[in-house]
């Protein structure tokens, strides 16, 4: 069997054999990954709170500027992985075939290059090149989940004791616990972003499963946490936003299997709404809709961005809820080019004050994990890093308008209508996940934070 986390080389040789028809295509959009990839580094080199470089060197190689300056780091392979996959992703792409009125899984496997700072945007540890090709959304997969039996005993969570599996996670799983029964498969479903994450092609809920595989920062596995506290936050926030222009995508359902160390990670599923949208809508996540082309007067769309969707998300904040508005998990809808309302949906990387839930009159659920934090700098700055700090900027850096204009309209939009936080947000100092040292550090889960100018600022 070929090694799983395949640089550029063994990418190159398992394509000759894989698909042969991709591999002149691969090759011509090597330079193009290097020089993407690079980008990203030598930005974090410039805003990040990096390790001492061992030495310099000036390259186009990302790969060689890790190894140069940090020798050893498991950075060096997952670069190496990053750029394979995005040269891969740019062969196999047809943009030309994007649909902007189609559905949200046809949409979503439109993007191509991934997250727009971090160097390992591509980042697949764990896959084979082959697996990359039958599961990644950026090659338009359509798949099905494994439904496995699970002994009523060992089940912990809500609804049927099934767990829906991801096919590549599903075959470990059986591997390692043969008391799981196959139940058959679910109907076609279209893997999301996310990857993990699937949509049914007929309708109906979405399914977040458990895969071990890294992804950009994190293996995307599903916690007992998650598995516990997706319901009742999931009502917690429809009630926050129910006057506000942002529909909750609930967490409706999730389950996972009781192993020797209690309910296991990498075995478990939540079960998610899907958007209802009404004729004549669409449905897109902010990280594509920062990838199209508008036409028309930029600032107007902007202050109508700002009144629907970061407004609202400060009042949310206001309210008790620091919503890690992203661009994978928070989805415009459009009724033409105009936004209408905001969707949200992953309630895993969201914190919660209960100061501020008793405040406004709200009961304090029993959450467990990370979510709870009284600290009113991490509640900000979990909002101001993802909506602001990324989003914000990858959305106005993409308009073809000047970028000072359009922050200050922005700005405007939100103090029009003002939150306890709104003046904070427009003036402290922007956060930025520093994803480079992260990935450096011994811990790479902890969270590690820059910071830059903030634009709105007066």
């Amino acid at each position: 069997m070929p090694p799983p986390t395949a640089g550029t080389a063994q990418t190159r040789a398992e394509l000759t054999a894989l698909r042969p028809d991709l591999v002149a295509a691969y090759d011509a959009a090597l330079p193009g990954a290097r020089a993407a990839i690079l980008e990203r580094l030598r930005k974090a080199i410039d805003r990040e709170p990096l390790p001492p470089a061992a030495g310099h060197t000036n390259t186009t190689d990302p790969v060689e500027l890790v190894e140069t300056r940090w020798p050893g780091s498991r950075l060096t392979t997952e670069i190496d992985n990053s750029v394979a996959n995005l040269a891969l992703a740019r062969a196999n792409a047809r943009p030309g075939e994007m649909n902007k009125n189609g559905t949200l899984g046809e949409i979503e496997q439109s993007l191509v290059d991934g997250h727009p700072l971090h160097p390992c945007c591509r980042t697949r540890a764990g896959m084979t090149v082959a697996d990359v090709l039958a599961y990644a959304p950026e090659h338009r997969t359509v798949i099905r989940l494994r439904r496995l039996r699970v002994p009523a005993e060992r089940w912990y969570g809500g609804g049927q004791p099934i767990l829906y599996a991801h096919p590549w996670q599903a075959a470990r799983l059986m591997a390692q616990y043969p008391w799981l029964q196959s139940a058959g498969v679910t109907r076609p479903v279209r893997p999301l972003m996310s990857l993990r994450t699937v949509a049914p092609i007929s309708g109906g809920p979405h399914i977040k499963t458990a895969v071990d595989v890294q992804m950009t920062s994190a293996v995307r596995t599903v916690s007992p946490a998650a598995v516990h506290n997706g319901p009742i936050l999931s009502t917690l926030l429809q009630t926050i936003t129910a006057d506000l222009p942002i529909d909750i995508l609930a967490e409706t359902a999730a389950g996972a299997v009781i192993t020797d160390d209690g309910p296991d990670r990498r075995a478990a599923h939540l079960i998610r709404e899907a958007p209802k949208l009404a004729p004549g809508e669409t449905a897109v996540p902010l990280g594509v809709l920062a990838t199209w082309k508008r036409a028309g007067d930029p600032y107007p769309w902007v202050e109508k961005l700002g009144r629907v969707l970061f407004a609202p998300l400060a009042r949310v904040l206001e309210r008790g809820v620091a919503l890690e508005a992203h661009g994978q998990n928070t989805i415009l809808v459009l009724r033409g080019d105009e936004p209408q309302r905001v969707l949200y949906r992953d309630l895993g990387g969201v914190r919660v004050h209960a100061g501020r839930l008793r405040a406004a009159g709200l009961d304090t659920p029993e959450l467990i994990g990370d979510l709870p934090t009284g600290d009113e700098t991490a509640l900000r700055t979990k909002l101001a890093a993802a909506a602001l700090g990324t989003v914000a900027t990858q959305i106005i850096d993409g308009l073809d308008a000047d970028p000072a204009t359009l922050w200050q309209t922005l700005a405007t939009a939100m103090r029009a209508d003002p939150s306890a936080d709104t003046e904070a947000l427009l003036s402290e100092p922007l956060p930025v996940k520093a994803t480079t040292a992260m990935r450096l550090a011994d811990d790479p889960l902890q969270d590690i934070w820059t910071h830059q100018h903030n634009p709105m600022a007066a």
